[in-house]
């Protein structure tokens, strides 16, 4: 029985119907959020991206980013038109005529892709759609998770058109949308892949980022650079389609190379160890601020800039001239242990917990070595011997006046070796000698105050024997404190802890943050005690500062939320004097000795430094710790060089202060002297009194007996009596030569008789 029109049009008629009201059940099911709140406008008028925040140096650098995602939010502004073009080209044409939703998008979406089953049809969502997606992501719903997210999309997407520009959502998705590796928004992916900030990207730049947003791995431009031209080439087809690039422009920007400029600052940051500190201290104020003010900021998501006080030009200074350094003595220490069996010394020692199978097995492992990372077909133990055995340096440097920190190398690399050796303490050796010296000087010796050089063996003290680091003595003769200081001696140096007292020596350490241990000892004369490099500058910049100290080195000048207002000034303390500048600028000028003719000649010698400098070497006895300590009135700048272990080191003088660490940061004052800019800014001389520069001017021996006092009543040069210190009736022998360098200083005059 055929079935009438009548009937057949009433029938489609009623389906139409059952659609028309299914289809309005389910848009209203969705509208009234039976499958999930839809925002409201008032809610998506305060859309805000979560974003990074940035750490910057001293010019604004960044050097860190802490984000739970890596964003950087820009204005409209700092977008260029370029950029708009190849997205809206590529993602949506019909962007500036559409709502929200493009109806002729999903209904080409219907039919190619549905029914026609094309797979390069594309998707129907619009720049708007997406973003809502970016923004709220999407929800599962079975076998109907699809549609009902499309239209929740649309949904969303129309109150959002009613409520932001064109431009304004333009914004939004550029600073929200992800372009692998974990970087979202367009300031955050420029700076990945081109090193640069978005608003000076270029055409065929801004088309290889559009092009990442297909397939964030597919079309990543450093892992797969030959998709990433086709893709880029693509979208600059398309560009060229719209009308937005000429025939010859295409043409040009399609024959040219991807020009990457990779930048990931996690792996190849400088600063590491620098930024790392700085997240802690940041940390602390931003909960001093909540628990004071009720502000509750999140560091990894209200994009705060956090402005430091760390000198770029330093840090890299710094670093270069740790790297090469290690590279260069690494290859020496490598030589020195295969001679003394070292390898098999550590085997018995440390390899028995590990299981003998999986020591042996070899695969490629990543290791750094050479100041880079490298891959190499090892097995477990050869690894843990690589590291077991590698130098490690650390670099801190400071501002005295103000107690900034410049620049901050906590170790090798921090990706992999991220223990911070800026804080760890081993033993100071010699550094501590001009601690020990100030203290004398402050009660009571004098630079000219003579000290025993014999051997002498102390019975009291477990029968302990110190000597001089070149195990030479003098039976017939003293020597001057001052030249006894310059050139690092033992002997007279414990002569002068028994002369001063143990608890004046105690209590100028204790004011310069050091501790000792409990009881009279004399061996901490020679450095026995622990120190890290952090406590170390602090106390050589009360030496550099007129006995001037801080307790905290400065690292954050300030602190801006994400609008730009100031959050928080400055971290640091009052400074505290703890020691007369008169003592500090003697033994300033003796340290100045120790650079031009004593331990730290190699300033002069090797690098040809000329800068006005103090400094001090530091070797502990068995060679593990190297120290150099070198400053200026502007600057201090403070190195150590060791191993893992104090069991592996150099058994010679290669392990020594002067050959392992003071090579860092001489090359650190070449590249200063290098800049005029930082050479004006860190090394001006020091302004001492003339009259404390000719209190060292006696001889640095004195001779003992009878041939001593007859020599001396004949030698009318002499200023000194047959004492220990000098009159102080009397005046210096020639103040005039002090007096014409201390003008010369102020004006620049040479002395034309010199």
């Amino acid at each position: 029985m055929s079935i009438s029109f009548k009937s057949l049009l009433k029938f489609i008629l009623i389906a139409i119907v059952i659609l028309i009201v299914i289809v309005s059940l389910f848009y209203t099911s969705v509208y009234i959020g039976v499958f999930g709140k839809l925002p409201t406008t008032d809610e998506l008028k305060n859309i805000s991206n979560e974003q990074a925040s940035l750490v910057l140096s001293s010019d604004s650098t960044v050097i860190g980013k802490f984000f739970a995602e890596n964003r950087t939010n820009i204005s409209w502004s700092q977008v260029p038109k370029h950029l708009v073009d190849a997205l809206v080209a590529t993602e949506d044409k019909r962007f500036f005529e559409h709502h929200g939703y493009d109806g002729r998008s999903y209904l080409r979406v219907f039919v190619k892709s549905i029914i026609l089953r094309d797979k390069s049809a594309g998707g129907g969502s619009t720049i708007t759609q997406q973003l809502i997606k970016n923004l709220y992501g999407r929800n599962y719903h079975n076998f109907m998770s699809m549609p009902i997210n499309k239209l929740k999309e649309a949904i969303i997407a129309t109150r959002l058109e009613k409520v932001f520009t064109k431009n304004e959502i333009l914004l939004l998705y550029l600073n929200s949308v992800p372009f692998g590796e974990n970087v979202y928004g367009i300031e955050a992916a420029a700076n990945r892949y081109f090193d640069k900030h978005a608003k000076d990207l270029k055409i065929q730049e801004s088309a290889v980022l559009i092009g990442i947003l297909k397939a964030n791995t597919y079309y990543n431009p450093r892992k797969n650079p030959i998709n990433a031209i086709h893709r880029r080439n693509q979208i600059l087809q398309l560009m060229n389609d719209a009308n937005m690039l000429t025939n010859k422009q295409l043409d040009s920007l399609q024959k040219l190379p991807l020009g990457l400029r990779y930048a990931n600052l996690f792996k190849q940051s400088s600063a590491g160890y620098f930024v790392y500190q700085v997240k802690q201290r940041v940390s602390s104020i931003l909960e001093d601020i909540r628990v004071s003010t009720g502000a509750d900021y999140q560091l990894e998501k209200d994009g705060l800039k956090i402005y430091t006080s760390l000198d770029i030009s330093l840090q890299k200074m710094a670093r270069d001239a740790a790297n090469k350094q290690l590279i260069k003595m690494q290859r020496l220490l490598d030589a020195h242990l295969l001679k003394s069996n070292a390898r098999k010394k550590w085997q018995k020692r440390i390899l028995k917990k590990y299981d003998a199978n999986k020591l042996i097995s070899k695969k490629n492992r990543e290791i750094y070595a050479n100041g880079k990372l490298q891959v190499h077909n090892m097995t477990l133990e050869d690894s843990l011997w690589h590291y077991y055995k590698m130098l490690n340096a650390a670099v801190l440097i400071s501002e005295p006046k103000s107690a900034r920190l410049l620049a901050w190398v906590g170790g090798n690399y921090y990706r992999y070796l991220p223990y911070d050796i800026i804080f760890s303490k081993h033993q100071m050796a010699s550094l501590i000698k001009p601690l020990i010296y100030a203290s004398a000087l402050e009660n009571g010796l004098t630079p000219c105050t003579y000290l025993n050089n014999e051997v002498v063996e102390y019975e009291e003290y477990d029968n302990w024997k110190p000597e001089n680091y070149n195990r030479q003595s003098t039976k017939d003769s003293l020597v001057a404190l001052w030249y006894a200081l310059a050139h690092s001696m033992n002997l007279p140096t414990v002569d002068l802890y028994f002369k001063t007292g143990n608890t004046a020596v105690a209590d100028m350490l204790y004011r310069l943050n050091l501790d000792i241990p409990p009881g009279d000892n004399p061996s901490i004369s020679l450095g026995t005690i622990d120190a890290s490099l952090y406590q170390i500058v602090l106390a050589y910049g009360a030496l550099s500062n007129g006995g001037e100290i801080d307790n905290n080195l400065s690292m954050i000048d300030y602190i801006t939320d994400s609008e730009g207002n100031t959050i928080y000034t400055g971290d640091r303390q009052e400074s505290v004097k703890v020691i007369n500048k008169e003592i500090t600028d003697q033994i300033t000028v003796i340290l100045e000795k120790a650079i031009n003719e004593g331990t730290g000649r190699r300033i002069r010698s090797t690098f040809r430094i000329n800068a006005e400098l103090a400094g001090k070497t530091g070797t502990s006895q068995n060679f593990s710790d190297a120290w150099f300590v070198s400053y200026t009135p502007d600057i201090v700048i403070g190195t150590w060089v060791g191993t893992k272990s104090n069991t592996i080191h150099f058994n010679n003088g290669l392990g020594s202060g002067s050959s392992l660490a003071l090579p860092i940061c001489a090359n650190v004052l070449v590249g200063i002297e290098d800049k005029p800019a930082l050479k004006a800014k860190y090394l001006s001389p020091f302004m001492v009194n003339p009259v404390i520069e000719e209190s060292i001017n006696c001889p640095p021996y004195f001779e003992k007996g009878l041939s001593g006092f007859i020599h001396r009543i004949t030698d009318d040069t002499k200023s000194k009596d047959d004492s220990t210190s000098i009159e102080k009736d009397k005046k210096p022998n020639k103040p005039k030569s002090g007096v014409r360098r201390f003008f010369e200083r102020i004006f620049g005059r040479k002395n034309k008789s010199e």
